[in-house]
């Protein structure tokens, strides 16, 4: 019976968010619409609608199995993953609404050489978004066998069908609600969750830490267990901390706001919401060690990813009860609606690149009607869809925080770069946005096929994540080469301009 009212869940959440799908359709009448939800959002429907697209799988569930997992180590994710939204607050947010239209390129081609700056930019954020669709379709597929019992390949090719669909028909506005009410139905879950921890432990904390301490060993409270070089540590919150403010799907949401003082406003409601949830998250995982342990959490998925799931399943009596096949499956349902809600803003951020960025601008020089616009944008849609349900396949078993690690270090190499030289330096030109853009692309993802994550024991690079070397080498590259060059005088008025509207919004759409 339990096992039917989890698959009712999951379906409902199916049907609420097609519903929501259905009713964005009626109203994607332009490309405003479609790629930024006509500017309608306030700041704190944004704010929960950043958090909803930002709290991923790998939040959720690999987090929660990293601490589990690996203890202290695993907090230290939820650490960079707050704190990198300093950085989007205080130097990206306000001028990225000001001077964008739909896209990251945007801002950029505004001053500089506008279509290679566009293929570069739209190189990039299709990078990012596959590295973190990937991540997102594992969780998906581990998250959907267990629910339902189906076989991880289908699950993966469900979801992937799903975000096809809420991008092609509802756009910005329909990936806007769904994330909206996936981040309430997160923060319910988690924070369910924690109570119940908190009663099977007298609501003492200290008292879980001691049974931490007791079971597995001190070293479980203290940094060493997952990361034993510091210099590895070191790359992966560097990582964490600069590439949120190169995501291009989070980047792409302060469109979404009618002013620049909304899409501040938004980073703080989203600030709020998100670090209350890594907070509760960190004491999850560290619940899940005690309670679940980490061989029967490895057992069920050897990355980790089903530690909250099978921390609900033994809360609410075990294997075998009603009460913990209900609450198991209504906290797998939350993740599924977690997954759904990210893949459909990553889709519409590359699609987006590819549609606006590529097709209408670079290949057609920017005559194109909406409506060829909209027909390219689904037809991308459909075949990112494809590759990543592709890819999450082939990734299956791979802990879903660390994948995202690795995204993270492609958009602060590649993306944070550009973006802030072409704010704040007026001598930046051209080649130097396209020499730090791809060199810190090549760079980074180089370093991860040579890494331990694709060589294993042999690999030719130490660290598992690349950011302390390829960060660096996206901002020289561009700052290098933009000194090694001529200036670019001829957009000398663009970048004026571009200073005016970045912090006055005169002139912003």
């Amino acid at each position: 019976m339990a096992h039917v009212l989890g698959v009712l869940l999951f379906l409902g959440i199916i049907f609420l968010t097609l519903y929501i799908t259905y009713w964005a359709a009626q109203r994607v009448r332009s490309t405003s619409e479609f790629y930024a939800a006509g500017r309608s959002l306030t700041s704190w429907q944004n704010g929960l609608a950043i958090a909803g697209d930002y709290l991923s799988a790998a939040s959720f569930l690999g987090i929660a199995g990293l601490v589990a997992l690996n203890g202290y180590d695993g907090f230290l994710y939820a650490i960079g993953f707050l704190m990198g939204y300093i950085v989007v607050l205080y130097l990206v947010a306000e001028p990225l609404r000001n001077s964008g239209k739909f896209t990251v390129a945007d801002m950029l081609a505004f001053r500089l050489n506008a279509r290679p700056v566009r293929s570069a930019a739209a190189l990039v954020t299709i990078t990012i978004s596959t590295f973190y669709l990937v991540a997102q379709m594992v969780g998906a597929g581990s998250i959907i066998q267990l629910l339902i019992g189906i076989p991880y390949e289908w699950a993966v090719f469900i979801v992937g069908v799903l975000m096809v669909v809420y991008v092609v028909f509802g756009g910005m506005l329909a990936t806007s609600w769904v994330q909206i009410v996936k981040a309430v139905l997160l923060l319910t879950g988690t924070i369910l969750l924690v109570l119940l921890v908190g009663f099977a432990f007298h609501f003492n904390p200290s008292e879980l830490f001691r049974q931490v301490a007791e079971k597995y060993g001190p070293q479980y409270l203290n940094p060493g267990v997952l990361y034993k070089n510091p210099i590895d540590l070191l790359s992966l919150g560097l990582a964490l901390v600069l590439g949120t403010a190169g995501l291009p799907h989070i980047l792409i949401r302060f469109y979404t706001v009618p002013t620049a003082q909304d899409a501040r406003k938004s980073v703080l409601w989203a600030m709020g919401v998100i670090g209350v949830f890594y907070l509760l998250i960190t004491y999850v995982g560290f619940g899940a060690m005690v309670l679940v342990g980490p061989e029967q959490i490895k057992a069920a998925d050897k990355g980790g990813n089903m530690a909250a799931p099978l921390l609900a399943l033994v809360l609410g009596g075990g294997q075998g009860s009603f009460a913990g096949e209900l609450f198991m499956s209504a906290i797998a349902a939350v993740s599924f609606a977690t997954i759904v809600a990210v893949v459909a803003g990553l889709v519409i951020a590359a699609s987006g690149a590819f549609a606006h960025d590529i097709y209408t601008n670079v290949i057609r020089g920017g005559k194109v009607d909406e409506r060829k616009q909209f027909l390219v944008a689904r037809y991308t849609a459909l075949a990112i869809g494809g590759l990543s349900i592709l890819i999450g396949i082939a990734a299956k078993g791979q802990n879903v925080a660390h994948l995202v690690g690795l995204a993270f270090a492609v958009a602060a190499s590649a993306n944070l770069p550009a973006i802030l030289l072409s704010l704040y330096w007026k001598r930046f030109n051209t080649a130097g946005a396209l020499a730090g853009m791809l060199a810190g692309l090549a760079t980074a993802v180089g370093l991860v096929l040579v890494g331990p994550n694709v060589m294993g024991k042999g690999a030719l690079f130490p660290l598992s994540n690349p950011a302390i070397v390829s960060i660096p080498v996206g901002f020289l590259a561009s700052v290098l080469v933009s000194l090694a060059t001529r200036p670019e005088t001829e957009y000398s008025a663009q970048y004026d301009e571009l200073v005016f509207r970045a912090n006055t919004g005169v002139g912003a759409e």
